[in-house]
C-alpha cells in the first residue's frame, strides 16, 4: 500500500447505519440505483449552475451519466462530469453524517419490522450509503470542477475507508461498485434499465447505459410537470412524488397545472399521505424545487410558507433569467407572484378536499398542526386557514370544524369555547369543563403545540369570540343543567373570607363556582390575559411568576369551589364553627394544581397534609 495512503476511521453513527443498511433492507436493494443516479444528477446540476458565473465550471456539451456495468470484473461503474469533490469533501460526505436525527433513525431500522424498513430508508435518504446493500467495496474517485486534483475514497463498510491520490481527465465523480456474489443481477442491462425507468426516468440529465459495448439510452429524461395532465398516469405520479420527497407511500393529493398569461409556470406538487418519519416540525422552511427552463436551481426559495412544508414537488418558470442567484431570488417580484400563486392554488386543493370529511381527516391528523402556524403568522390566509381547522369536541366524536360548532351552538351562548392543553383524553376529564358539559355545551379540546398562541391572532369567527374556559369569566346561570346537581349548595359566606385571607399569596380571588359538577376545585385565569395553558408554557420556559411573567404577567389565578361537593360542605362547616381552615386552604390548592395536570407548589407539605388528613379519617 502506498504511503499517501491516508486511513480514517467511520464516524460512529455511519459505523451503526451502514451495519443497518446492509443487513436489514435485502427486500429493496435496487434503490441503491436511484439514490446514486439522482446524486450524480445533482452534482451535474450543480456544476451547470456554478458555471452560470464562473466559465471554469462550463460542462461539456455532452454531459451525461454513464452506467458501465463489467460482468467479467464484477463491477459497476456510474460516471458523471459534476462538479466533483476535493479530498476534504470526500472525508466529509462519505465519512460521516452532518446531520441531526441519525441515532433515532438507526434505533427506528432496527426495530422496525421487515415490511416496514423499506418506508424508513426511502424516508431518511440513505443516499450513497445504500451502495453497501450490493457491494462488498465502493471505490469514489472524485476531481473537483476548477481543480487539476483527484482523490479516491474507498471502503469495504467495515468502520473504515481510505483516501489516496488519484488521476480523473476531466472534472467529475467516478462511483466503482465491487458487487457482491448476490448482487449479480444488478450486472445485467435489462435488469438496470428496469430500475432506471421505474425510479429515475424524470430526471433531465440524461443517463445512458453501456450494454454490449456500447451506449444506450437509460431514461427518456422527461419533465414529468411539463408533460399534459391527460398524459401522465397515476404510477406515474407515484413514483416522482417518491423521487422528490423520499417517500414510498402515495401522495394524498397530487396538484399538476400550468399557469398562463402574464405569469407563466408549471407545477407538480403532492401532499403527502403520511406524516414523514423526521419530524416536520424541526424544518420550517419549505423545500419545493424551483426550476427555471427544467434546470434546477434552488430548493430553498421558499415558494410555499412554512406552514405550508408539508407539500413536495417542483414549480418550473420561464419568466426568471437563468442566471439567477440566491441573493437576487429574494428580491424579485416574479417569484413573489410565483409564491403568492402557487400558495392560492394548493390552499384552494385543500378546500375541496375538506368536502370528503373521511379523506381529510387523514390529512388533518399528519398535518394540521402545522397548518394551524398559518393562523399565528400569516393575516393574509388566516380566514382560509380558520375554514380548514378541525378539532377535537367535548360533545361530539371524530373532527369538528368552526362552522360545525357554529351550527350547534345554544340560542343563548356568544362564545365559541376551547379548553387547551397536552392531551385531549386528559381534557375530556377535566373539572374545567364538567358546567359545560352538564349544560349540553360544546367545547372543543385543543392539543397541539401551537394551540396555546394562535387565539390571541385569531380570537374570532363568525362574529363569535372564542374563549378559552379556563380564564373563568363566563356566566353559565343562563343555561339551566341537563343533569341533576344533586344537593343543595352550602352556605360559603362564612368560609370565602378565611380562604382569601390563607391564601392572599397565591390567589387573587376565591368564588364558588357554576362550572363544577363531581370536582371540588378549579384554578382558573383571570378574564383578560394568558390561559392557564400559556401560563404553563411561560413557567416551562422559565418565565413564570417569578421572571416577570407567567402567574406575574397573568396575574395570581383564581380558586373557584364546588359548593356541592362533600368536601367543600366539611370545610364550610368548620370555618362556620369558627375553626381554622388554613391548612385546608393551602391542601384546596394543591389538589386544584394536581387536577389540571400542575404539581403542587411543595410536594412535601402537601404530602404530609394528604397523610395527616387521611390519619384522621
Amino acid at each position: 500500500m502506498s504511503e499517501t495512503v491516508e486511513r480514517h476511521s467511520f464516524g460512529a453513527e455511519v459505523g451503526r447505519l451502514l451495519d443497518l443498511v446492509v443487513h436489514a433492507l435485502y427486500s429493496e436493494r435496487e434503490i441503491f440505483l436511484r439514490e446514486l443516479v439522482a446524486n450524480a444528477a445533482d452534482a451535474v446540476d450543480r456544476r451547470r449552475f456554478g458555471a452560470l458565473t464562473d466559465a471554469a465550471l462550463a460542462l461539456p456539451a455532452d454531459a451525461k451519466v454513464r452506467i458501465n456495468p463489467d460482468k467479467a470484473a464484477r463491477t459497476l461503474t456510474l460516471s458523471d462530469p459534476g462538479i466533483g469533490m476535493t479530498k476534504d469533501e470526500l472525508a466529509q460526505n462519505l465519512g460521516t453524517i452532518a446531520r441531526s436525527g441519525t441515532r433515532a433513525f438507526s434505533q427506528s431500522l432496527a426495530d422496525a419490522k421487515p415490511e416496514e424498513r423499506p418506508s424508513l430508508i426511502g424516508q431518511f435518504g440513505v443516499g450513497f450509503y445504500s451502495a453497501f446493500m450490493v457491494a462488498d467495496r465502493v471505490e469514489v474517485t472524485s476531481r473537483k470542477a476548477g481543480s487539476d486534483e483527484a482523490w479516491t475514497w474507498a471502503s469495504e463498510g467495515q468502520g473504515e475507508y481510505t483516501l489516496a491520490p488519484a488521476t480523473r481527465a476531466e472534472p467529475g465523480t467516478d462511483i466503482v461498485l465491487h458487487m457482491k456474489a448476490d448482487a449479480e443481477e444488478y450486472l445485467e442491462g435489462i435488469r438496470l434499465e428496469t430500475i432506471l425507468r421505474k425510479w429515475a426516468d424524470h430526471i433531465t440529465v440524461p443517463v445512458t447505459l453501456v450494454r454490449d459495448g456500447e451506449e444506450v439510452a437509460g431514461t427518456k429524461g422527461t419533465a414529468l410537470w411539463r408533460k399534459p395532465k391527460s398524459e401522465v398516469s397515476e404510477e406515474e405520479y407515484t413514483e416522482f412524488y417518491r423521487q422528490v420527497a423520499h417517500a414510498f407511500d402515495k401522495p394524498w393529493a397530487t396538484l399538476h397545472w400550468r399557469a398562463e398569461g402574464q405569469l407563466e409556470f408549471n407545477a407538480l406538487l403532492f401532499v403527502p399521505g403520511m406524516k414523514p418519519f423526521m419530524a416536520i416540525e424541526e424544518q420550517r422552511d419549505s423545500k419545493v424545487r424551483l426550476h427555471v427552463r427544467r434546470m434546477f436551481i434552488t430548493d430553498e426559495a421558499g415558494l410555499l410558507p412554512s406552514w405550508l412544508r408539508f407539500v413536495q414537488g417542483v414549480v418550473d418558470t420561464e419568466d426568471l433569467p437563468l442566471n439567477v442567484s440566491r441573493e437576487m431570488l429574494q428580491a424579485t417580484p416574479v417569484l413573489a407572484r410565483i409564491r403568492r400563486a402557487v400558495t392560492a392554488k394548493v390552499v384552494s386543493e385543500l378546500k375541496s378536499r375538506a368536502k370528503d370529511a373521511e379523506s381529510y381527516a387523514t390529512f388533518w391528523q399528519a398535518f394540521g398542526p402545522v397548518l394551524k402556524e398559518g393562523l399565528w403568522e400569516d393575516a393574509e390566509h388566516r380566514q382560509d386557514i380558520a375554514g380548514l381547522l378541525r378539532f377535537r369536541s367535548s360533545t361530539t366524536e371524530g373532527w369538528v370544524s368552526l362552522a360545525d360548532y357554529v351550527s350547534r351552538m345554544k340560542p343563548n351562548q356568544e362564545a365559541i369555547y376551547i379548553l387547551v392543553g397536552d392531551d385531549v383524553d386528559a381534557l375530556k376529564r377535566s373539572a374545567q369543563i364538567e358546567g359545560f358539559s352538564a349544560r349540553g355545551i360544546e367545547v372543543l379540546l385543543l392539543s397541539d403545540h401551537v394551540d396555546a398562541f394562535w387565539p390571541e391572532r385569531y380570537d374570532s369567527h363568525d362574529g363569535k369570540p372564542i374563549r378559552s374556559i379556563t380564564q373563568g369569566s363566563d356566566d353559565l346561570s343562563a343555561f339551566e343543567p341537563e343533569v341533576a346537581e344533586g344537593d343543595a349548595p352550602a352556605d360559603l359566606a362564612d368560609l370565602l373570607p378565611k380562604l382569601k385571607e390563607a391564601l392572599k399569596d397565591d390567589v387573587s380571588d376565591v368564588k364558588a363556582s357554576q362550572r363544577l359538577v363531581d370536582s371540588a376545585v378549579l384554578l382558573s385565569a383571570p378574564a383578560f390575559g394568558p390561559d392557564l395553558q400559556m401560563q404553563r408554557l411561560l413557567r416551562r420556559a422559565g418565565r413564570g411568576a417569578g421572571g416577570g411573567m407567567g402567574a406575574g404577567m397573568g396575574g395570581q389565578p383564581v380558586l373557584e369551589l364546588n359548593p356541592r361537593h362533600p368536601l367543600i360542605r366539611r370545610i364550610a362547616e368548620r370555618a362556620a364553627a369558627g375553626e381554622d381552615v388554613g391548612e385546608a386552604a393551602q391542601t384546596l390548592v394543591d389538589l386544584a394544581h394536581v387536577q389540571g395536570g400542575d404539581p403542587p407548589r411543595d410536594p412535601v407539605a402537601f404530602a404530609r397534609r394528604v397523610a395527616s388528613a387521611l390519619a384522621q379519617g
